[in-house]
């Protein structure tokens, strides 16, 4: 009786709808079935709204749209999105291709019933593959897909563009995540864009490389422009500046009523240290190092304290703070809300979308300083029902309302697809209100006035199209909406009016409001048609964000009173001010840096100030300004100096160190001078090189120990190296024995592995063979082959050939029949566990044991063992991820994995790695110059060296530029397929299930 009952309650539930006007209980939606959670009949079952005063319906799903990446809103209210259907098939063979493309849709509600029940194609073509961005700017479409930029013009109004133009070309990441993102309108009348650190630069409609307004070439090559980065232009596309830099992948931008712009950024995967930014302008984010590339991991002196300030170079001179940290995400879309039908605490602030926790968020944003704080609201959630709940935008409608476009997916895209049948757009209104949008007009000053004040970025670029054609005749308009608007409606009245008489700049500067005289700043800075006496006026503003803006207003125009005046006002507690000095002195230091310093008279050096201003400058004198604050700082302050001297001139710079070690007595402080010593300055080698070897012998560190041998290739240090290898821990053990090969070659390490002595002979090649280059491998193979060799010896060679290049050495030994019986069983161990799906799917095939292909569907049903799921991520996960601090710094950290992968995307990961692999941990093959093939992570590449990540790894090994002959990317992924029973994979999903 008890079970039918349940099948009876099961059967009664199954079969009704939702009712919209009551919410299912946790346990009504849970029995459910896993196919009626992910219909779009249950779609606002599986998503909590946080704000009572708001209602979520919606607008639009499956089967009329599918996988929105972007979206945008025009000015009749219609819905565009770009579809993403073939999305990244190379590495997703599994999945269909559409022959015809991907499509740009129009989504329409003509019954005015609040859902979409129109789609027009607008266009389909295999060049708007898995587009990521799309404006709707007058009778223009941008579309945004990597390496190209292109233009849809529909002259005519019947919703089929009559031209197709390539704005911009060559920007790198084609069919990828970090490519070129969305374009959106700033209040300045210009186009604001950027793209994700898969961008290399820019080609314009003449096919030459951008320029900066130094004439440099605006590339990757970080002289001075590296990573992502972010632009701005005019309609046209003409008149192009980069803006700010060395982002990972800054997804989209957005830009409020005084110019402001915002953006959010991803970290490498698993790190939490995914941010929101406020872009000032010309500012450097610190992803790479600024002076070499390398990669934030790389040791350094002054290394920040956590991750998240390692991630983005926090303490290094020339990087702008961080708003907010958002910790584990996928970040996605991004708007200011300008408009005034959402609650109050929602107006005026950021709108965000992240993916990997399945949220819509508010960011609320406070001044601070010269600068901004924020702090986060969540808006939209679907994490604790619905986790294919992917939101991939956000984006205003003309009536105030917002709408989130959902990618719904199992994962966050990544490179990885596990749906491709499905797609939601979802429409956010205070409760009751209905959508009803009609087309304003712009045809009399009067109205189009009123369009420019709306909340929608569509109908904003059309009424300041339409008053900028009207010129003079629409200034007693905007003069009204100056005078009497809200500031932010203000601002958008003098950017306009600032095009027609600049004398309005002038009167901004005065206002009250500092928001509208920063605005006054930027117009003048941007119209470029007022004199500089007018910046060295506003330099002494009493606002840090107004002389914030003056700031960025003369950098690279001499104007050193004005610079004067702004860094006599800094008090040594704003970083933001510091770093809008440092841009406005940028190509100046020699000229203003002297000038401040004497300004501030003997003094200086006990000034937090000054000390500061000294610390972020690039002058000829800095490095001995520099030396002098060493001097009288702690052993803290010093490390900070130190690493100041990083950003200088090279001679200078060795200079400096040379003359401080001859000076400090003590130990700590001569360690730091050899770590900071650059090999570009030949005189003064030796000299170090000397010194070194007579330091050496109190350095107990031996991570530091190691750094100094390698730098100065101190072969002396023989002794400490064998003692290093024979009795180090950790990932020292193959540094060292590496280093040791390179100094003294392999013939010594030979007869130490067979020397009479056995046990000696066990421990070299233990401990040798950690090393995975051919002249070891071909070591290995000379002894496990040789049967007069004891046979512990060749066993413990044959353990040793377990490396990713050994492997595939001792796979085609195994074809051909050269491996010894004696030892054949560990070859075949390794070849059963080998990192080469290849090579591991031949010898399962060989000499494995059958296996039936997993039914997922069978395990997503399931539920499994969360402890026991813990074990089996000791045994074949921790060699390559980490999770709260422990296990091997490899592949992406797991630490919250849980909240960016749903079930379905935890099993696709485990059983399909090559098919998802995040950007930054994709393989690489380095092809060296003598012979050897290294499969590895390349994590940064510096001006004269690649720094790269080995199986298995935490630590990054080098090779210099000059080793190498070439580097490929490979399709396959480093992570095995681990010969996992059914039960394994379900209790270890459900155990990285918990990881949140």
């Amino acid at each position: 009786m008890k079970y039918g009952f349940i099948f009876l309650f099961a059967a009664l539930l199954f079969s009704c709808k939702p009712d919209s006007n009551q919410k299912l209980t946790d346990e009504e939606y849970f029995a459910l079935s896993e196919e009626q959670r992910h219909s779009a009949e249950y779609a606002l079952e599986g998503l909590d709204l946080y704000d009572p005063e708001l209602e979520v319906t919606l607008f639009a799903s499956e089967p009329m749209m599918i996988n929105p990446t972007n979206m945008d809103i025009d000015d009749k209210g219609r819905v565009w999105i770009c579809e993403g259907y073939n999305y990244r098939n190379k590495l997703n063979p599994r999945n269909p291709y559409n022959k015809k493309g991907d499509r740009i849709l129009i989504l329409e509600d003509t019954d005015k019933d609040g859902k979409a029940d129109k789609s027009t194609v607008f266009y389909q073509g295999e060049d708007v593959n898995s587009a990521l961005g799309i404006s709707v700017v007058g009778n223009r479409v941008i579309v945004s897909c990597s390496p190209n930029v292109l233009v849809f013009t529909d002259a005519d109004g019947d919703d089929v563009p009559d031209k197709k133009e390539i704005l911009f070309s060559g920007i790198g990441g084609e069919q990828h995540d970090h490519g070129v993102h969305a374009f959106t309108f700033g209040p300045d009348g210009k186009f604001y864009f950027n793209y994700g650190n898969a961008g290399k630069g820019m080609l314009a409609q003449n096919g030459k490389p951008l320029l900066d307004d130094q004439q440099n070439i605006i590339n990757n090559d970080g002289k001075p422009y590296r990573e992502g980065m972010v632009y701005r232009c005019d309609p046209n596309g003409t008149n192009v500046e980069i803006l700010a830099w060395n982002f990972r992948n800054n997804y989209e931008l957005t830009v409020d009523s005084y110019g402001r712009m915002w953006q959010s950024d991803n970290d490498d995967d698993g790190n939490r240290g995914t941010r929101i930014n406020y872009v000032m302008d010309y500012g450097n984010y610190g992803f790479k190092d600024e002076i070499t590339g390398s990669d934030w991991r790389t040791r350094r002196v002054n290394l920040e304290d956590s991750i998240y300030q390692q991630h983005w170079h926090l303490n290094d001179p020339g990087v702008v703070p961080n708003l907010l940290q958002t910790y584990a995400g996928s970040p996605t879309g991004i708007t200011i809300y300008e408009g005034d039908l959402l609650p109050e605490k929602y107006q005026n602030q950021l709108l965000h979308t992240d993916a990997g926790p399945n949220i819509l968020r508010a960011y609320p944003v406070q001044k601070d300083g010269a600068g901004f704080k924020a702090e986060l609201i969540k808006i939209l959630d679907g994490s604790k029902r619905d986790n294919w709940f992917r939101p991939s935008d956000v984006t205003v409608a003309p009536d105030g309302s917002i709408f989130v476009a959902d990618w719904y997916d199992p994962g966050v895209g990544g490179h990885a697809i596990g749906d491709l049948d499905k797609g939601r757009i979802y429409r956010i209104a205070p409760r009751g209100h209905k959508y009803n949008v009609s087309a304003p007009n712009y045809q009399s000053k009067e109205e189009a006035v009123k369009a420019l004040q709306s909340p929608n970025t569509a109908t904003k670029f059309n009424a300041y199209v339409a008053i900028k054609e009207m010129g003079a005749q629409a200034s007693d308009v905007l003069l009204n909406l100056y005078e009497n608007g809200n500031d932010r409606m203000k601002a958008r009245a003098l950017w306009l009016l600032s095009k027609i008489d600049d004398s309005i700049i002038e009167k901004a500067a005065k206002d009250n409001n500092e928001d509208i005289r920063v605005t006054a700043v930027r117009a003048a800075r941007i119209n470029n048609t007022l004199p500089s006496a007018f910046f060295s006026v506003m330099a002494n503003d009493t606002s840090s964000q107004v002389r914030r803006e003056v700031a960025l207003a003369i950098r690279h125009k001499s104007n050193k009173e004005a610079w004067k005046a702004l860094a006599s006002s800094y008090k040594g507690n704003d970083r933001w001010y510091l770093e809008a000095l440092g841009i406005a002195a940028d190509g100046n230091w020699d000229e203003y840096l002297p000038a401040y310093i004497e300004e501030q008279g003997s003094g200086w050096i006990g000034n937090k100030a000054a000390q500061d201003i000294v610390w972020r400058s690039r002058a000829k004198n800095s490095p001995a300004l520099l030396s002098t604050l060493i001097d009288n700082a702690d052993f803290k302050g010093k490390l900070r100096y130190y690493r100041a001297l990083d950003f200088q001139d090279v001679d200078s710079k060795n200079a400096i160190l040379l003359s401080r070690l001859e000076e400090t007595k003590s130990l700590e402080e001569k360690v730091v001078i050899f770590r900071q010593m650059d090999l570009k300055s030949g005189p003064t080698f030796e000299k170090f090189s000397k010194s070194a070897n007579e330091l050496l012998s109190q350095v107990g560190s031996e991570t530091d120990f190691l750094d100094i041998v390698k730098k100065f290739r101190l072969k002396s240090q023989e002794k400490r190296l064998l003692d290093i290898v024979y009795n180090g821990e950790g990932q020292v053990i193959a540094e060292a024995a590496n280093t040791y090969i390179d100094f003294f070659g392999i013939n010594k390490v030979r007869e130490m592995c067979t020397t009479a002595d056995s046990e000696s002979a066990l421990r070299s090649i233990e401990r040798f063979g950690l090393v995975d280059n051919k002249v070891v491998t071909d070591l290995l193979i000379s002894i496990f082959q040789n049967e007069k060799i004891d046979i512990k010896k060749r066993e413990t060679a044959m353990e040793a050939m377990n490396g990713w290049n050994s492997e595939e050495t001792l796979w085609e030994l195994m074809k051909a029949n050269k491996v010894p019986k004696a030892v054949l069983p560990i070859a075949q161990k390794h070849m059963l566990r080998t990192w080469h799906a290849d090579i591991r799917a031949a010898a399962e095939e060989q000499f494995g044991e059958e296996k039936e292909s997993v039914d997922v569907a069978k395990l997503r049903a399931m539920s499994g063992n969360e402890a026991k799921g813990k074990e089996i991520f000791k045994v074949y996960c921790v060699a390559c991820h980490m999770v709260n601090g422990e296990g091997i710094d490899f592949g992406p950290g797991l630490s919250e994995i849980g909240s960016k992968l749903s079930k379905q995307g935890l099993y696709n990961a485990i059983l399909y790695p090559s098919e998802g692999m995040g950007f930054g941990y994709e393989t690489q093959l380095l092809k060296l110059k003598n012979g050897e093939e290294v499969f590895c992570i390349v994590t940064s590449k510096t001006e004269n060296e690649v720094n790269v990540k080995l199986v298995g790894q935490a630590g990054q090994t080098q090779y210099a530029r000059n080793e190498i002959m070439s580097i490929e990317q490979q399709d396959v992924s480093l992570m095995p397929k681990f010969p996992l029973q059914d039960n394994d994979l379900v209790d270890l999903v459900e155990y990285l299930r918990s990881l949140k």
